[in-house]
């Protein structure tokens, strides 16, 4: 059996198994609330139960019900996932590190396994840029709802003034691509190797074992620097570059069918998709969907589900 034909038949035993589940968690609840009598004590404890049970029944059924907008093909695949700092220096370089500490503990939280490959530092504090690839079920399906750029607004401590200053970094998610759905002539292709950047000491590399690979026809420019191997960090970078002229395939399509119009233009620079401030009071709200919180703490720790969710409730649609 092909590749393609496990993963169709591990989809829909997973849609099987749930709605078993769901079935069964349904049942309890409502046998519980017969259970129910006018003994206080005795309530408690049912009651208690009850809410432990729909509980574990409504994040089931939120969670099929987000899987249920994921039926696009490139939804399922793994994916790429770029933080690049905007203007700013050091400010937009520090946000951009936190928006890497944000993203990687949602990673950990959807069970998704991550790699960084890539990262360019920050001139003296953060980073300029990160690729970091990501695997797991549906990871781009769940992830390409955080494609856009991220505002930040607060009191900005390499101020001496304590001025308040606002901050961009914009996030690119690309699904990566197997040879059989893009496919590059190797003629088309420039392959320079240089020396990983670091922060110094006896950890950075000695040899040319960074590599960066240019798509000649179309510009697309893809670099890995994660391993000590030029051969590993080849293989890396290739997978990259598939990732990008694979988007680029995707966004032609799109633009012929012209579709998603909206969204491409939400997504572009200049046009946040997402706010963090910080002072003069706290709030995240995300301008495509109008979802918002006070917990600042919560999603800078990686809970942004409820972000992705309202975007898939509004942009993602079901088989």
């Amino acid at each position: 059996m092909t590749r393609s034909l496990f993963a169709e038949i591990s989809k829909k035993k997973y849609w099987i198994e749930s709605l078993g589940r769901a079935q069964t968690l349904n049942k309890d609840i409502s046998d519980l609330f017969d259970m129910l009598s006018d003994d206080e004590a005795e309530s408690k404890d049912i009651k208690k139960e009850i809410i432990s049970t729909f509980g574990e029944y409504k994040n089931l059924i939120e969670e099929l019900e987000l899987r249920g907008m994921l039926s696009r093909p490139e939804d399922k695949k793994d994916c790429m996932f770029t933080i690049h700092a905007g203007s700013g220096g050091t400010e937009a370089s520090d946000w951009a590190n936190m928006l890497l500490r944000m993203y990687t503990r949602f990673f950990d939280i959807m069970g998704f396994k991550w790699e960084q490959v890539d990262l360019i530092p920050g001139d003296t504090v953060g980073i300029k840029s990160v690729t970091v690839e990501v695997k797991g079920e549906y990871a781009y399906g769940y992830l390409k709802s955080e494609s856009g750029v991220h505002r930040l607004i607060r009191i900005s401590p390499f101020d001496a003034a304590h001025k308040r200053h606002t901050s961009f970094s914009s996030v690119y998610v690309l699904p990566e691509a197997d040879d059989i759905e893009v496919t590059i002539d190797p003629s088309d292709l420039r392959i320079d190797t240089y020396r990983s950047s670091g922060a110094g000491g006896q950890h950075v590399n000695k040899t040319d074992s960074a590599v960066r690979i240019t798509h000649i026809p179309t510009g697309t420019v893809a670099a890995s620097q994660n391993e000590r191997s030029q051969m590993f960090n080849k293989d890396t970078a290739m997978k990259l570059l598939k990732a990008k002229l694979y988007q680029k395939k995707l966004e032609e399509e799109k633009a012929r069918l012209s579709t998603l119009e909206d969204e491409k233009k939400e997504n572009s620079w200049g046009s946040q998709i997402r706010t963090y401030t910080f002072q003069p009071y706290n709030l995240v709200k995300d301008h495509r969907t109008g979802i918002e919180t006070g917990n600042t703490g919560a999603v800078m720790d990686g809970e942004i589900k409820k972000f992705v969710r309202g975007y898939l409730i509004k942009y993602g649609k079901f088989e």
